[in-house]
């Protein structure tokens, strides 16, 4: 039994012509079958660039008018999004209509946009996807004066209103007059189509009686006109009657004195209605975007605000628009489990090579698993050919033997040894490879010694 000094020195020079052994293999391998790995590796280069691309690094979004809540509201997605490594372009708009437009163009570079629930039927705007709704849109009545009566609006003093409603087009136009419709107003105030800026002023100089405006409790407009103390705010106490009869309205609540408790305003429990904000894309943006769109909509809006509660949104509420696959996954299952751990770069790219080598070697598998035999194969194929030939020489020695000819015969001979010792043979088919050479060296031999007649006789070929 050797020392423990000579075991260790064994093993070692076991493993280094193991490794020798294989990295000879592995060379031989690549050499002989280098034309299917390199056709391989193309496939694998174009499913990762084309079938399952990377994440863009810059966004182009829509922001809506200046000044706006979506304005304010995409400056916030900006940021979270630049935490992330991408950037977002806006892009200012005039409001929902044109942020839908925007969308549904397959070559304007808009890939993102907020838009005001209920601006335009779904038929209307293909390639256009939702990632759900992501906040209260309250849609504000303020009037100066008289225009309540017995809790309802006065229907006598409202006719003779003057009642701004926003540009014809723009998205409080459109919820102005579903309401309007659907509250079987027969006789018409003076409508003004006012921006919302624009609406303020008139309303607080006297210019106008009536403002609708759908925007966000934090919008300059809003609180310009809640802070106001000659300024009302409608009670929509039929709220209820309202979200049944336009689906997609949803009814708010007031407490008294929410807005201000220091002068009681509203000073009585109040009735809003409110559309939705929903979040929409191009339906071909990146999965991985999207799934960075929803994050940033679950830390910005999934905060508890004046209207919503915690973890509320986002949320599919009424959407007119076809949910995103991206959006069903991340609702029914949330995020990929790899990005609650990773920075959302190096888990994307585990979740894309994962969906993109799966299938790749789904393929590649089987076909390279039957490489090895089909390189033994083929190195037996032409040990094969040498024994014909070398059996086929020998037949022609015992028919037709020349013995001024055995130089011309030990050429041969040689010949057929250099090919054979040109082949990278396995060493699982080492056996054959030497039973050759035993066989060549024996027709020499039977050559050298001039005895010809011995081949077709005790040849082991």
């Amino acid at each position: 039994m050797g020392s423990f000094k000579e075991d260790v020195k064994e093993t070692a020079v076991a493993l280094l012509e193991t490794a020798q052994d294989q990295y000879r293999d592995a060379v031989s391998f690549v050499k002989e079958t280098w034309p299917l790995l390199v056709l391989l590796a193309i496939i694998l280069i174009g499913l990762i660039a084309y079938w399952n691309p990377p994440p863009p690094r810059h966004i182009v979004m829509a922001s809506g008018i200046e000044g706006g809540s979506y304005e304010q509201l995409a400056a916030k997605y900006v940021e979270f999004f630049a935490k992330k490594g991408v950037t977002i372009e806006l892009v200012r708009t005039e409001g929902s209509q044109e942020n839908i437009n925007r969308l549904a163009d397959r070559k304007d570079p808009v890939q993102a946009a907020f838009v005001q629930g209920g601006s335009l039927h779904v038929k209307q705007v293909p390639g256009i996807e939702s990632l759900g709704s992501i906040d209260y849109e309250p849609i504000w009545v303020f009037y100066k004066g008289s225009f309540v009566k017995n809790g309802l609006l006065d229907l006598d003093r409202f006719a003779k209103a003057r009642l701004a409603i926003g540009p014809e087009g723009s998205g409080t136009h459109v919820q102005a007059m579903k309401i309007l419709g659907a509250g079987g107003v027969t006789r018409m105030p003076t409508f003004l189509s006012l921006e919302n800026d624009q609406a303020v002023v008139a309303l607080q100089k006297g210019e106008v009686d009536m403002v609708v405006m759908v925007d966000g409790l934090r919008a300059k407009n809003v609180q310009t006109l809640l802070n106001d103390p000659n300024i009302n705010i409608l009670n929509f106490v039929r709220a209820a009657a309202y979200t049944k009869n336009i689906h997609y309205l949803e009814e708010l609540e007031v407490p008294m004195g929410s807005f201000n408790i220091a002068r009681n305003f509203p000073p009585t429990d109040t009735k809003m209605i409110s559309t939705v904000t929903n979040l929409l894309i191009d339906d071909r943006m990146h999965p991985a975007i999207q799934f960075l769109f929803l994050m940033a909509a679950q830390e910005i809006n999934g905060k508890e605000s004046f209207f919503a509660k915690r973890g509320e949104f986002p949320a599919f509420m009424n959407s007119e628009f076809p949910e995103s696959p991206i959006a069903q996954q991340f609702q029914q299952r949330g995020l990929p489990v790899l990005m609650d751990f990773l920075p959302f770069w190096v888990a994307e790219f585990i979740h894309r090579m994962f969906f993109t080598l799966l299938p790749f070697f789904a393929i590649a598998y089987p076909i390279v698993l039957s490489l090895p035999s089909y390189r033994l194969r083929r190195v037996r194929a032409k040990l094969n050919r040498i024994y014909g030939e070398l059996k086929l020489f020998e037949n022609n020695l015992l028919i037709s033997y020349d013995p001024n000819k055995i130089p011309e015969y030990l050429e041969r001979l040689a010949d057929m040894e250099r090919r054979a010792l040109a082949l990278k043979v396995p060493k699982s088919i080492s056996s054959d490879f030497y039973t050759l050479r035993g066989s060549i060296d024996y027709v020499r031999n039977a050559l050298n010694r001039g005895d010809h007649q011995i081949l077709g006789r005790e040849s082991s070929i």
